[in-house]
């Protein structure tokens, strides 16, 4: 939720930040505390507003501190400071994306692939029943067989294809052909 201008800001608090190495200067990569005022989670990752150490001139010639707002990419150029809880920092998290609408439509998809689960009643072929792998009927920790794996099972005299889940109504077109199926 983004934040309210009319939102009293939180005080801030104390993290390092990485300032860049200077090539022309020869200065190496340094490291200043300075202050986190807020945190805005983006699709590129997270962006921090520190607030650095700075000076400004006055009007009248004179020198005072002040601070310098920035946004910059964590963890790239922010780091913690121990012991400091960072729950309480004013965050704007990435809206959730809106669902298509093929999703509201048709729902969550299953997991693909089907399962067999085997039944062993006395001598003579095997026998099974083939699920879907999110069936109630499925056994659990059964290994999720591919099209093809589902096909050849499903040929098997022995085996029937569960209905309540839909594996007969999804296998049994692949396993006949599809020219059964009619306009009427």
């Amino acid at each position: 939720m983004p934040p309210s201008d009319d939102a009293p800001e939180l005080a801030p608090l104390p993290v390092r930040v990485a300032l860049p190495a200077d090539p022309v200067l020869d200065l190496p990569e340094q490291e200043v505390v300075a202050r986190l005022w807020r945190r805005q989670q983006t699709e590129k990752g997270w962006l921090y507003l520190v607030g650095l150490p700075s000076y400004r001139d006055l009007d009248d010639g004179g020198v005072e501190a002040a601070e310098y707002r920035v946004w910059v990419r964590a963890p790239d150029h922010v780091r913690p400071v121990d012991g400091v809880d960072y729950d309480q920092v004013a965050t704007e998290h990435l809206p959730q994306a809106p669902t298509s609408v093929v999703c509201e439509v048709l729902g969550e998809r299953r997991p693909s692939g089907w399962v067999l689960a085997k039944i062993l009643e006395g001598r003579g072929p095997a026998r099974g029943v083939l699920h879907a792998p999110d069936c109630d009927e499925a056994p659990q920790g059964a290994p999720l067989l591919g099209v093809e794996q589902a096909l050849n099972a499903a040929e098997n005299p022995g085996t029937r294809l569960c209905t309540v889940c839909g594996c007969a109504q999804e296998l049994t077109p692949m396993m006949s052909g599809f020219d059964h199926i009619t306009d009427s």
